[in-house]
């Protein structure tokens, strides 16, 4: 049987165009009219005036956090359940992490544990410098209750929305509501450039910084000058090509992520202690469904995400546990953490399933029938 993988690049029709019209025009420096549009069509789509393109998500973050200041010594509050690029990038600062718990029902930051966290940090004489937002597997967060936390204590917000293109939370797309907003394009997200990634921001003046460090901050001169240290972090006119042509398909890639996550839910319904999950959106907003995810009850099923796991791997199908929380990383074992339960509780439950658009109803029913399997054994 063909492997059916976790979340692969699903291409449309219109990426070869860009590409070829790059390599017929010898467009093939960092540069080139595929940027400019690639950055013109991420606005666009998220609403916000600027945008620069990047290597990297992680890139995206590093930049960002650098924007709103965050240097040696400073602290920065991020969720512990959420990928270690988000953290990374705030060591790659010189800066401490300071880890809060999830809730139970978006599986992000959790607004009570992000109080707590804040007015203890203040308390030690040490107020955070910024706040790092993740939207998890492209659930939207509690926007109204963090941004008023955020606004409360004057903390700038980074909005990591690395697999939440295309969400929404009132009819905004996700990546606007920070003061810089990010994007992931891996090979595994719901649009891809191969690799890359995107920072987005309503203000010009930081726009202008993040090119500048992005291409080595080469002060203007006719020789090369240097004040400050910069990155090599602009993406290429290439890859930007096929970015262009998967913008093309953002809404199309969204609806069938939904479907999917559909499906699932009401084909695996009757299974002894699985529940497909986070089930509900916050009121008001939409997710992408990146990935769809599922949690075992251990009073129901003997089962454990990671015998589940091993038993679609025999089906040569692809799955993956959550993310596991940060705190409980061996890189991190000396950070902060306010809370922690609840995401160590969701990372001991929890299993990513095959989430990719191009899959069709066959590969579908060989994951249920496998999942089957496992629960019944």
């Amino acid at each position: 049987m063909d492997r059916i993988y976790l979340s692969p690049p699903h291409l449309g029709r219109h990426e070869l165009n860009y590409l070829h019209k790059a390599v017929e025009d010898n467009w093939v420096a960092p540069v080139g009219p595929n940027l400019d549009g690639f950055e013109a069509d991420i606005c666009a789509a998220v609403g916000v005036p600027y945008c620069v393109a990047l290597t990297s998500g992680t890139a995206a973050l590093h930049l960002g956090l650098l924007l709103l200041g965050v240097g040696a010594g400073d602290e920065v509050l991020c969720p512990s359940f959420t990928f270690v690029a988000s953290a990374n990038a705030i060591l790659y600062c010189g800066a401490t992490p300071v880890f809060i718990d999830s809730e139970d029902t978006t599986w992000n930051i959790c607004p009570q544990r992000l109080r707590e966290a804040i007015t203890d940090r203040i308390s030690r004489g040490k107020k955070p410098k910024a706040l790092l937002l993740v939207h998890l597997y492209g659930m939207p967060a509690r926007l109204p209750e963090i941004l008023a936390l955020a606004a409360e204590f004057e903390l700038p917000v980074l909005e990591d929305a690395a697999e939440a293109l295309g969400s929404l939370w009132e009819h905004q797309p996700l990546g606007g509501f920070g003061r810089v907003g990010v994007f992931s394009f891996n090979g595994n997200k719901i649009l891809t450039t191969s690799g890359g990634g995107a920072l987005v921001t309503y203000d010009r003046t930081l726009a202008e910084k993040a090119r500048f460090l992005a291409t080595q901050a080469k002060d203007p001169a006719p020789h090369y000058q240097h004040s400050q240290v910069g990155f090599n972090y602009r993406l290429s006119n290439l890859l930007a090509g096929i970015g262009r042509g998967q913008m093309e398909l953002l809404p199309d890639r969204v609806k069938r992520r939904r479907e999917i996550f559909s499906w699932y839910r009401e084909h695996l319904a009757g299974l002894p202690g699985l529940a497909v999950a986070p089930a509900t959106e916050p009121a008001g907003s939409l997710s992408n469904r990146w990935l769809t995810t599922l949690l075992l009850d251990n009073e129901i099923t003997t089962a454990t995400p990671e015998t589940v796991r091993q038993h679609l791997e025999t089906r040569n199908i692809e799955s993956r546990p959550l993310w596991k929380p940060l705190h409980l990383q061996p890189l991190f074992a000396n950070a902060p953490v306010y809370g922690g339960e609840v995401c160590a509780d969701l990372f001991a439950r929890g299993l990513c399933l095959p989430s990719g658009t191009a899959m069709g109803e066959e590969e579908l029913k060989r994951v249920a029938k496998a999942l089957r399997e496992a629960l019944t054994a």
